[in-house]
């Protein structure tokens, strides 16, 4: 078979399955995760070459569950701070009120962690309706101000009372959820996955009803909001304990798996609470998808950086060999320096996340494939426009496919790229 009628045949794949081109990437890569464990019969590996590759083992399982929980806590900021517009720069506290909530009923009291976690999704969720009802009164840099301190004064709290929540050491001795250990890393990462996916999708359904068109209009204009009878603040709290829910429950299933833990370093410093809305911006802010890809791939990148060695070797294109780059200091002792900067050329580079950039990229080769395989000239010589771009798609089409096209674009929401 040759490669034409593969790529024409991927692309006629593509074209009739009605979806849009994230839509069906997002499938794959799901896909691939669900199948990447069977990948470690054929002792394979992801990463790049001569920089850091992951070989597909107990390990890297391990590694993407502590990454899945980052992407579901990265997806709760951006349902509160990408859809309507209220930043929050503390969104740590709702990371730690769950996950300390479940460590503590399952170490005092000995509630098994099935039992414990909802227990710290609710509170999780109290929280957030605590925090958020007098806090969404407030604006920009006042609204932003209030979540930056409350995981300030919750973590000194903490350290206040160290004799119940550990000071900055945090807690020690959580069972772990339904009593699978590091030994049993295939099914502790296939629940991670499958609450990951379970939770996208009900965050992609949220976002794409009427409540979320509400909160981009907030995000927009709250006062044409207002204006249109709508009440803001009604909405703005309920994107509020969603978002604070969701975060609740990624920190109560993170302190319960095998690379977790109740400690004030992985669920409410100043780093995590960084950390996540950078991974929501780099990834693709007011998408939900942007987020929880985002999530995944600071983690992952994050780990890759820690463990280079004392040199890096470059390998050249066409040999077996490569350039070694030693540097005066080893790159393991400079490995946030390195993410601080790969970080930042990102963002310059791909100002509106890597799921545009992506999109935008995987457009122009669709596009290209679609020429080379048809040349559309008109009647009188000239190009024929293509039905998928410009305003007047639905012209010549027949009413029903206007009808699905109205679906369709109603259904992707507003996160087109810009």
């Amino acid at each position: 078979m040759s490669s034409d009628t593969v790529s024409g045949g991927l692309f006629e794949r593509l074209e009739s399955s009605g979806l849009s081109l994230r839509y069906v990437l997002g499938l794959l890569g799901l896909v691939f995760m669900a199948v990447l464990p069977l990948l470690s019969e054929f002792e394979l590996g992801i990463g790049i070459p001569g920089v850091f590759v992951f070989a597909v083992d107990n390990l890297l399982l391990l590694k993407l569950t502590g990454a899945l929980y980052f992407g579901m806590f990265a997806m709760s900021w951006d349902v509160v701070s990408g859809y309507t517009g209220q930043i929050s720069f503390g969104h740590g506290v709702f990371f730690a009120v769950g996950g300390y909530t479940s460590a503590l009923l399952n170490i005092e009291f000995g509630i098994a962690p099935a039992l414990a976690v909802p227990v710290g999704v609710v509170l999780a969720a109290v929280t957030g309706l605590v925090i958020g009802v007098p806090a969404l009164r407030l604006r920009g840099p006042y609204l932003s101000l209030v979540t930056l301190v409350a995981p300030l004064i919750l973590l000194n709290v903490f350290i206040w009372q160290s004799g119940t929540f550990g000071g900055e050491r945090g807690l020690l001795g959580e069972d772990y959820f339904l009593g699978l250990g590091s030994d049993a890393a295939l099914e502790v990462y296939y629940i991670a996955l499958v609450l990951f996916t379970l939770i996208f999708a009900l965050l992609f359904a949220v976002t794409r009803s009427d409540a979320g068109r509400v909160f981009t209009a907030i995000r927009e204009d709250e006062d044409a909001v207002a204006a249109a009878g709508l009440n803001p603040a009604k909405f703005k709290t309920f994107a509020f304990v969603l978002s604070a829910a969701v975060g609740g429950l990624a920190g109560a299933m993170f302190v319960h798996s095998p690379v977790g833990g109740a400690r004030p370093s992985e669920l409410m410093s100043v780093i995590v609470n960084v950390e996540v809305i950078i991974a929501a911006i780099l990834g693709g802010m007011g998408t939900i998808v942007g987020a929880a890809i985002g999530g995944v791939f600071l983690i992952l990148l994050q780990d890759g950086l820690s463990n280079l060695g004392d040199a890096l070797t470059i390998p050249i294109p066409g040999t077996e060999t490569g350039v070694v780059l030693t540097p005066p200091i080893p790159f393991s002792q400079m490995d946030f320096l390195l993410f601080a900067v790969i970080t930042l050329v990102l963002l310059l580079v791909l100002p509106g996340g890597i799921v545009r950039a992506g999109i935008r990229g995987g457009r122009r080769v669709l596009r290209r494939v679609r020429s080379d395989r048809e040349d559309p000239v008109a009647t009188d010589g000239g190009r024929v426009e293509d039905s998928n771009d410009g305003e007047n798609a639905d012209a010549g089409r027949a009413p029903e496919r206007a009808v699905y096209r109205n679906y369709r674009d109603a259904l992707e929401g507003d996160d087109d790229e810009h």
